[in-house]
């Protein structure tokens, strides 16, 4: 059969692999998303607009709202289907064929993804031996042809985060040419220890800083995430991005929200204070596991992760593999609990 012609670089790039789906008896682990069912008052809040009309393109509303918390102009921020969908845009906007792009690695799988996408080149720098950033090396691997840095903060998949002194160490050394994208699609799990990069806005014209609802507000199904930066920049992603992705019902989602934020972060609370006793009880059977700053635990299982990660299946927890690095755990229902700790103990 004849066939068209495609880019050969994107016919044998792999697809996005997301979480592996569980059985009912088991529970998924794999995703990152939060446990907890919406709240009633968003649910309530989604059903407010008509899916017969088109949705605000610019997603107005949710700009001006995260605007005025943000201290910013709306023309600084910009709102896409999910900070991921952000993240391509900005790459389409800054990187083409013969431009590098240079992130962490192991990091957000998306990253090499939406580079190659773009046409542009990947520059990987290892993690530490800890799991985390090695920002100097990723400061002295720029060159002439990086047109965008990402930093992952906390780092998908190994949970790691880098401080606020560590970061503005690593801008002073990037020149201003080059765009910095620090990615905070975690953030939220991370306070009070790990800060945001946000209030740095004004010291860095080269720096973005992204944004989502999907985690710690439980929207991952609804797909709104946003970015804050200088305008022209914040100008050019709005140029690439895909109209109308941003429907008015992650809209509304998103506003009520932040209406109910403390409810919420109450939640995320509850979260965190389980992903710690969950985390020093893999380090008290003799994991090395990384202190963890999201709402997942990495295990660095390294060239074991297959045997560990169908042990985990074996024991209903579903758990997301990177062979041959690790396995990513999210922290779900209080409930799995015990069924991971069964799994890991005998995997140790």
């Amino acid at each position: 059969m004849t066939r068209v012609r495609l880019r050969p670089e994107i016919e044998t790039l792999p697809p996005y692999r997301q979480g592996k789906p569980a059985a009912a008896d088991s529970f998924k682990l794999s995703s990152n998303e939060n446990p907890f069912d919406p709240l009633p008052s968003v649910v309530a809040a989604i059903g407010q607009s008509g899916f017969n009309r088109y949705p605000d393109a610019l997603a107005t509303r949710l700009r001006e709202r995260l605007a005025a918390r943000h201290g910013v102009t709306v023309d600084q921020l910009h709102v896409g289907a999910g900070s991921v969908s952000i993240i391509a845009q900005l790459i389409a906007a800054a990187a083409t064929v013969g431009d590098e792009v240079l992130y962490s690695w192991r990091s957000f799988e998306a990253y090499p993804l939406l580079t190659t996408v773009a046409g542009a080149t990947s520059v990987q720098i290892p993690n530490t031996p800890e799991h985390g950033h090695d920002l100097p090396a990723m400061a002295a691997a720029i060159t002439e042809r990086t047109r965008l840095v990402l930093v992952c903060n906390p780092n998908n998949p190994t949970s790691t985060a880098i401080t606020l002194p560590e970061f503005r160490a690593f801008m002073a050394e990037v020149p201003e040419t080059v765009l910095v994208v620090l990615d905070e699609a975690y953030i939220e799990f991370a306070a009070p220890s790990v800060e945001s990069g946000i209030p740095l806005l004004g010291e860095y014209p080269n720096l973005v800083v992204l944004r989502t609802f999907s985690k710690a507000y439980g929207l991952a199904g609804l797909r709104v995430g946003y970015g804050i930066g200088p305008e022209y920049v914040m100008d050019a992603v709005r140029s690439t991005a895909i109209p109308l992705s941003v429907t008015s019902q992650s809209v509304d989602a998103a506003l009520a929200s932040l209406d109910h934020e403390a409810e919420l972060l109450e939640r995320v609370h509850r979260i965190t204070v389980l992903r710690d006793s969950v985390w020093q009880a893999l380090i008290d059977q003799g994991w090395n596991v990384p202190r963890p700053f999201a709402n997942f635990i990495w295990l660095p299982t390294g060239e074991d992760t297959a045997r560990v990660a169908e042990l985990l299946g074996e024991h209903h927890i579903i758990a997301r593999a990177f062979a041959p690095d690790g396995i990513r755990i999210t922290i779900g229902e209080p409930a799995s609990i015990d069924k991971l700790l069964t799994a890991t103990a005998l995997a140790r």
